[in-house]
């Protein structure tokens, strides 16, 4: 086999390809939520392709790309394309700390309202019990969602957000 044939079969996805990808993906379907999911799909390659990447960096991005297997035609296409989705994403997370929009408010509100409950039970225990576990809740998420979206516009500003 020679090194033509070999470069042929192993054909890296750039973000320009994946990018044309599903945006033909989007318009084939009338699915909302195979729709959101290539939307999302979308949103992180213009960003990527807008950010100041190194050519190593965009070469490993599209190598990720390929190694998940974006062309792959299957019936069940939100829950394969979801799937890749979040991998692609925890792949960028990991490799280059870049976080999708909202990601540390998510995390903040949901870290919250775990530790809220804790807080309600134990020290708001005085107010009848769902009382103190309701305002637990409240103040958790509360303060999850400040250190939330003071740690989003941390990463936006140092340009981590995609």
């Amino acid at each position: 086999m020679s090194l033509a044939t070999n470069q042929e079969k192993i054909k890296i996805m750039t973000l320009q390809n994946a990018l044309e990808h599903f945006k033909g993906l989007e318009s084939k379907t009338n699915v909302k939520a195979e729709i959101k999911t290539y939307q999302k799909f979308i949103q992180i390659l213009i960003s990527l392709e807008n950010s100041d990447l190194t050519d190593s960096e965009i070469r490993s991005i599209e190598q990720q790309l390929d190694v998940l297997d974006l062309n792959e035609s299957t019936a069940k296409n939100k829950k394969y394309y979801s799937k890749r989705l979040k991998q692609f994403q925890k792949y960028l997370k990991d490799t280059f700390s870049l976080t999708p929009k909202g990601y540390y408010t998510n995390l903040g509100i949901g870290l919250g309202s775990s530790f809220g409950i804790i807080f309600g039970i134990v020290v708001l225990s005085n107010f009848e019990r769902s009382m103190g576990i309701s305002f637990g809740i409240a103040l958790g998420m509360l303060i999850g969602l400040v250190i939330g979206r003071h740690l989003d516009s941390q990463a936006k500003a140092a340009g981590k957000m995609i």
